[in-house]
């Protein structure tokens, strides 16, 4: 079972930047695609951003398009969120997911059922 482990949450203000980590355990993090997810309190989890195995696909939601970047570095077992101008409403926990079932294409995820694993959640607070 992958374990991931979120980190770089924290307090921000709006229009500031913040960069969230997620280390994944195991030795097959080459092979897994990545993705970042959130959740508002009473909200189902929403897809953030998502990056095939290779790196060389990547989406994002219209949320966050043009603000967020997402990357991944394999050496080291882990996938990046880049937040540049914040804002209130991206406050929230952020979730890193793994999907680590057998892919067959180069694909960036964009719904929560293709991950199988998750971490335990970043807080992100965003002031005004």
């Amino acid at each position: 079972q992958v374990q991931l482990v979120e980190s770089g949450g924290g307090l921000a203000q709006g229009g500031r930047s913040l960069r969230l980590a997620c280390v994944a355990s195991g030795r097959s993090f080459e092979s897994y695609a990545m993705g970042w997810f959130r959740q508002f309190p009473g909200k189902d989890r929403e897809f953030v951003a998502g990056i095939s195995w290779s790196g060389g696909h990547t989406a994002y939601a219209d949320s966050v398009k043009g603000r967020f970047t997402i990357a991944r570095d394999n050496a080291k077992n882990t996938v990046y969120l880049q937040m540049n101008s914040l804002k209130p409403e991206d406050t929230t926990v952020y979730y890193c997911a793994a999907r680590t079932r057998r892919v067959y294409t180069d694909t960036a995820y964009d719904y929560s059922e293709a991950y199988d694993a998750w971490g335990q959640g970043t807080q992100v607070t965003v002031s005004s």
